[in-house]
C-alpha cells in the first residue's frame, strides 16, 4: 500500500487542498488528511468541525481519511504507515518553506518521501489565511472552501 500523509492546520480546508488530495488520490492508494496541532497558531475553526466538514467532502472516497494528531509529522506517518508526504506548493515561497521541513521530516524518518504537486494556477492565490479574514469581517468565501463555514464570531 502506498499511504500518503497529507499535514497541514487546514484552518479551513481550501479549494486548493481539495484540488492536491484528489490529484494525490491518482498517485496513492490512500491519502490521509493529518490536521495538525501547530503550537505557534490559535485555531479560527475547532479540529472536530473541520474533520467533519472534510470527511463530508470524502465521503463517497474511501482511500481518503481524516485524522487530528499532535506532535511531529514525522512520527505521525511513521504510526500510520505512511511514506510519503503529500505537499501542495503554490510559488517559490512554499518551495523554500517545505523544503526546509522535507530535510527535517526525513532526517527524524528516514523512510518518509515528500511529494510536491504544484498548485493548480486558478487556485494559486488561495491561501486559508486570506479566507479567514475575509470570513471574519463578514466576506464570501464559496469560492474558495468546498462547504459552507459556519457564521464568523467576532
Amino acid at each position: 500500500m502506498r499511504i500518503a500523509l497529507f499535514p497541514g492546520s487546514f484552518d479551513p480546508f481550501t479549494n486548493g487542498h481539495l484540488d492536491v488530495v484528489r490529484r494525490g488520490t491518482a498517485l496513492f492508494d490512500e491519502v490521509i488528511i493529518a490536521i495538525g496541532n501547530n503550537s505557534s497558531k490559535q485555531r479560527y475553526l475547532p479540529v472536530e468541525q473541520m474533520i467533519a466538514f472534510i470527511e463530508g467532502v470524502f465521503r463517497d472516497e474511501p482511500r481518503v481519511s481524516v485524522r487530528s494528531y499532535k506532535g511531529l509529522t514525522a512520527d505521525f506517518a511513521r504510526e500510520t504507515g505512511a511514506r510519503f508526504l503529500l505537499r501542495g506548493l503554490r510559488n517559490t515561497t512554499d518551495f523554500e518553506y517545505e523544503n526546509t521541513i522535507a530535510q527535517a521530516n526525513r532526517h527524524i524518518y528516514p523512510a518518509l518521501e515528500t511529494v510536491f504537486l504544484i498548485t493548480s494556477p486558478t487556485l494559486a492565490a488561495i491561501s486559508s489565511t486570506i479566507i479567514r479574514e475575509i470570513h471574519r469581517f463578514g466576506g464570501n468565501v464559496d469560492d474558495f472552501v468546498p462547504f459552507p463555514l459556519p457564521e464568523p464570531t467576532l
